[in-house]
């Protein structure tokens, strides 16, 4: 990895992003921007939510990848770790200039070394648990910036928060080991399970890759990690005797101190708890347990990180008051509206336990509704060494509409598992399944089967969030 690559200011420099309508590319691009650099950057023809982004921001962008994109004044090259240099017609040009180039995680590795930092890890929730911080820094007018992986509602769509230079709070990812290129003085645990299969061999794989991540925390700075997690525990059991220096503070409702979460009722629409070592209860708009455990760790992870950085910790109405505001983020039980009665709302959940933890919340948060679910799973080595999980995590739904496979383009297909396995194991241990191989193919189901009281949800990391476009085109759920 390239190390010290961007001067103390960034003041005038000339960066160019390959593949800069990638959601953190293009929050990266924004805080570049906030810096004082001057972003540019190239992406493929296709419009994505953060075409918006960047021509709001006034950044340049070339459609379509071609080396006369390269412009003749260039300081840095940063791109998408899904491309290749060695191939990549840019990243060719670039090396053949000698360029300095970084890839997406290496250059916010960069800027987690300028400043105290936070990074939010985890198999599940790292999106959420990035926002409510962001929410939490923005409301106590705390002087640091938020980098999320989604558009954040609280940021008007945006991805990033531009509050100051004193720290960093960022989202940073477990696949193929990007986190490694970050360094962060507060480290967010929100748990470990077996995932990106095509990449890690096992559980074991990606547990050691989350112990090798808490190597890299600062002296004698923290790890909050969730005590309901079998896995976050484990990884916080080696960092007591890898790190003795760093400081272990659980969050939970089985955590022992200030951040375990007790008392929750339910109400329509709103979820009540209350954390140990705060006098006010925390509201929730959104739903879950899991976005209990989400709101705890953001609130511990800004508590740590203003001691830290020697701010004043943030009150308790501050706190509470930030979080009842929490309007969610894109594609994280997003709610698209209620039409003739049907609620609709799109959600990224694409794993086992994320998908039964969303569904439960919805049930708890919408009791009186009937929850019709579709979902189209994503890569074949998930859908193939989750497929027992992904037969039982579809309980608290009244219907579940099934699709083909969404593919990965990181992966080959083996002809092992297909959609129609998939949909075999969930029927197996569900009375209500329909199987449509596209999920344009459910619209006609849909509109015979969807009534007044109903709340459908697409699940996944595919495309199948398009069925809730479509239906709202049409006259019988006209906006």
């Amino acid at each position: 990895m390239c190390r010290n690559l961007l001067p103390l200011s960034l003041v005038g420099l000339r960066v160019f992003m390959v593949g800069i309508k990638g959601s953190g590319m293009t929050a990266l691009a924004e805080l570049f921007k906030h810096m004082g650099a001057l972003p540019q950057g190239s992406d493929t023809h296709e419009t994505f939510y953060t075409d918006a982004i960047l021509t709001e921001l006034g950044i340049p962008i070339c459609e379509g990848f071609d080396k006369a994109n390269l412009p003749a004044q260039c300081d840095l090259v940063v791109y998408s770790a899904a491309y290749d240099p060695a191939t990549h017609p840019e990243l060719l040009a670039a090396t053949e200039r000698g360029l300095p180039m970084l890839t997406y995680p290496e250059a916010l590795g960069e800027l987690s070394r300028r400043v105290p930092s936070v990074g939010v890890s985890g198999v599940h929730g790292k999106t959420t648990t990035t926002a409510m911080a962001g929410e939490l820094i923005r409301m106590g007018k705390l002087p640091g910036n938020v980098l999320v992986g989604s558009a954040s509602l609280g940021f008007g769509g945006r991805q990033v928060y531009t509050g100051g230079d004193r720290f960093l709070v960022a989202e940073t990812c477990e696949y193929r080991r990007h986190f490694l290129s970050f360094t962060p003085t507060v480290l967010v645990l929100t748990g470990v399970e077996a995932d990106h299969l095509d990449y890690y061999h096992d559980y074991e794989d990606i547990r050691n890759a989350f112990v090798e991540y808490t190597e890299r925390i600062t002296e004698g700075g923290s790890l909050i990690y969730c005590a309901d997690n079998a896995g976050a525990c484990e990884v916080a059991a080696a960092v007591a005797s890898l790190r003795p220096d760093v400081k272990r503070i659980p969050y939970g409702h089985s955590a022992e101190g200030g951040f375990r979460i007790y008392e929750i009722s339910y109400e329509e629409g709103k979820q009540v708890f209350r954390l140990e070592g705060v006098a006010e209860p925390f509201e929730l708009p959104v739903p879950g347990r899991h976005n209990q455990l989400n709101a705890a760790a953001a609130f511990a992870a800004v508590d740590e990180l203003s001691r830290a950085v020697g701010l004043r910790a943030l009150s308790a109405e501050t706190a509470t008051s930030a979080l009842a505001a929490f309007r969610g983020t894109k594609r994280r039980a997003e709610l698209r509206g209620e039409y003739q009665g049907v609620l609709f709302m799109d959600d990224y959940g694409h794993h086992p336990t994320a998908i039964a933890g969303t569904l439960e919340g919805l049930r708890d948060f919408y009791p009186g509704r009937r929850l019709v679910v579709d979902f189209m799973s994503h890569t074949f080595s998930r859908t193939e060494a989750l497929l027992q999980d992904f037969a039982h995590c579809f309980a608290a739904a009244d219907l579940v509409i099934l699709h083909r496979i969404y593919a990965s383009a990181r992966e080959q297909y083996d002809g092992s598992v297909d959609g129609h396995t998939l949909f075999r194991a969930v029927s197996a241990q569900h009375s209500a399944v329909q199987y449509f191989e596209e999920p344009l193919d459910a619209v006609p189901y849909l509109r015979s089967t969807l009534q007044p009281g109903d709340l459908f949800v697409t699940l996944g990391a595919g495309d199948n969030w398009r069925i809730i476009d479509t239906l709202l085109d049409l006259p019988e759920f006209s906006r």
